[in-house]
């Protein structure tokens, strides 16, 4: 007899369903607003704390920093400890740092307490694809992650928001406060809904693989960020040298272990291979355009920064609608075919642009930001689907780790990109939008690859690794 704990085959039914579904949406919700919030607070950050604005910018980048060094980690051990603990457990470190960022009063414990949430976010969000692919159907995959990609768009969006209503009524740390209610309630829903998942793996944890895993996201993102923004280029370089170095090592090590932190293994396989190249390349493009566009159309056309907001608006509302209707089509159709009509989309989009009328309205900016969601909906839900549907059951989690740190690397990597053109005064040139079109062209040649028979059609016993809960498996390049 199956117990409430059980973790059906088919993905859950009824009551449990619903709760598991709102627990992880919620989840999802507070993780991404909570690292993109701040934005608008860090100029009452400075004033209050006394610190320079460039220090204070800290407060966002430490939590992006820490994210993109812990996930891979923490998906690794969520194999060894089980999925809904690590959950759980990341969600209650995520509450407690919440609320003691509302007691920060200096930088240093606010960085501290933001380091802390940043970790507790980490373990919940690389675990986050594993735990949707045993709660949904494995028909049904797609539409959930597909649902998942909506809750972040929504979230990106209304994070500026949000922190400009409540700078307007109250001190900058309930910005940071308030998410904590909410983040009790995604326990709570999680507590009841959310099942049970065995721990998959035995064995001692791979804590070389992980050191070197942080070592190296961790030294080549804050290299590149201070070759940017610092004033010694030739220190920065090292940083980056010194992490690719680190990243050397890290292949060769992971190559003999049996499960290993970075899934070199499931990145050996073509068809997974180009679909991580596929979304950095998407990341980092949708990242450059939605950091540089305000530059250009403030400083380049003169709009004000209340209207530039809403210009933008229509970028996120798209994605809300586009991305689980692909992701519904993913459960039908090759992610290849879907990824690369998407692609065309979004090279369009870039390309219209990038060449701007004279003195554009807001019907042209906003049609243009509408029909890029369209594509980069287009793209992203389906590949999301194929990355953790391609995977074997047990290595769920790594692969939702990988689709999870793909994305943050990729947006880091984009803003990296923005900074650059800011610092060689080309932010109000169409040279931006170029970019983010080539970055899109090539992901879209990297989507359409996956259509090859020798990948939509892999040997016997890579089709035999794929099998167990992979409805669509790698078949569905």
């Amino acid at each position: 007899m199956q117990t409430d704990d059980a973790v059906p085959a088919a993905g859950l039914e009824g009551w449990r369903f619903t709760l598991a579904v709102a627990a992880i949406s919620l989840g999802t919700m507070l993780t991404i607003i909570d690292g993109a919030i701040a934005t608008v607070a860090l100029p009452t950050i400075s004033r209050d704390l006394h610190v320079d604005n460039s220090s204070a910018v800290l407060v966002v980048t430490v939590y992006q920093l820490v994210l993109v060094m812990a996930l891979l980690p923490f998906s690794a051990l969520g194999d060894r400890i089980g999925l809904k603990r690590l959950y759980q457990g990341g969600q209650i470190v995520f509450t407690i740092a919440t609320v003691l960022c509302f007691f920060a009063h200096s930088l240093g414990f606010l960085l501290v307490v933001r380091a802390l949430q940043a970790a507790g976010a980490a373990a919940a969000l690389s675990v986050m694809a594993a735990m949707i692919r045993v709660v949904y159907p494995p028909k049904h995959l797609g539409r959930g992650l597909g649902l998942n990609n909506i809750m972040g768009s929504v979230s990106g969006a209304l994070a500026p928001t949000a922190g400009g209503l409540i700078l307007a009524v109250a001190p900058w740390p309930w910005v940071f406060a308030m998410a904590a209610p909410f983040a009790i309630l995604s326990l709570a829903l999680g507590r009841w809904g959310l099942p049970d998942v065995p721990p998959r793996k035995t064995g001692p944890y791979n804590l070389a693989g992980a050191m070197l895993n942080m070592a190296t996201f961790g030294l080549i993102i804050s290299g590149l960020e201070a070759l940017v923004h610092g004033n010694s280029p030739i220190v920065s370089l090292a940083v980056v040298a010194i992490g690719i170095l680190f990243g050397v090592a890290l292949v060769f090590h992971e190559r003999r272990e049996p499960v290993p932190i970075l899934p070199v293994d499931l990145l050996a396989r073509p068809v997974l291979a180009l679909s991580v190249a596929g979304a950095f390349l998407a990341f980092s493009a949708s990242q450059m355009i939605i950091l540089s566009l305000p530059f250009r159309l403030q400083h380049g056309y003169g709009f004000p920064p209340s209207e530039v907001g809403v210009m933008i608006a229509p970028w996120p509302l798209t994605t809300m609608i586009v991305a689980p209707i692909a992701g519904s089509l993913s459960d039908r159709y090759p992610a290849g075919l879907l990824g690369g009509i998407g692609m065309v989309i979004a090279t369009t989009a870039l390309v219209f642009l990038a060449f701007l009328p004279l003195h554009p309205t807001y019907i042209d900016i906003a049609w243009r930001m509408s029909l890029c969601g369209a594509g980069f909906g287009m793209f992203l839900s389906p590949n999301a689907r194929l990355i953790i549907g391609s995977a074997p059951r047990e290595r769920a989690a790594s692969a939702g780790g990988l689709v999870s740190t793909t994305r943050l690397v990729g947006q880091t990597m984009g803003a990296t990109g923005v900074a650059t053109v800011l610092a060689f005064g080309f932010a109000t040139t169409n040279v931006p939008p170029l970019v983010a079109a080539g970055l899109a062209v090539v992901a879209g040649l990297f989507s359409i690859a996956r259509l090859r028979p020798s990948l939509r059609n892999p040997t016997s016993r890579e089709t035999e690794a794929a099998q167990p809960g992979a409805h669509g498996g790698i078949g569905a390049a």
